[in-house]
């Protein structure tokens, strides 16, 4: 079971995700922003195998987040997810912190998929 902190502005989103990824037995935390999530994980001293973050929200973005833990908490997996094709360009160049990023609108079984996908290069090390 992996502890996965979901981050996104949106409140349905944050649930139907946080209840996707629950599904497969993994313990869920989210936050409502970047710096709510920066503020979790920091208190929480990185023990989060997965973070799980919309790019673009108030306060602080996804990728200032993501950059941010990946400096700090170097073995938490990063997944991003965006709706918005300029931020999914944001995040070009991002592929040695960010293992992938999720176009919503997605599925739960897509997230699901996304997610273990993700998990699994922990393991294995890619």
């Amino acid at each position: 079971m992996a502890r996965v902190l979901i981050a996104d502005d949106e409140e349905s989103m944050r649930a139907l995700v946080a209840r996707a990824i629950a599904m497969d037995g993994h313990m869920v935390a989210t936050a409502e922003d970047g710096a709510e999530a920066l503020e979790i994980i920091s208190r929480e001293d990185g023990a989060f195998d997965l973070l799980l973050t919309d790019i673009k929200m108030p306060i602080m973005d996804g990728i200032a987040l993501a950059l941010t833990v990946a400096r700090d908490y170097p073995d938490v997996t990063i997944l991003l997810m965006t709706g918005f094709a300029d931020q999914r360009e944001r995040a070009t160049g991002l592929d040695a912190i960010v293992f992938d990023v999720v176009t919503k609108p997605f599925s739960v079984a897509e997230i699901r998929a996304a997610a273990a996908r993700a998990l699994a290069s922990r393991k294995s090390g890619a």
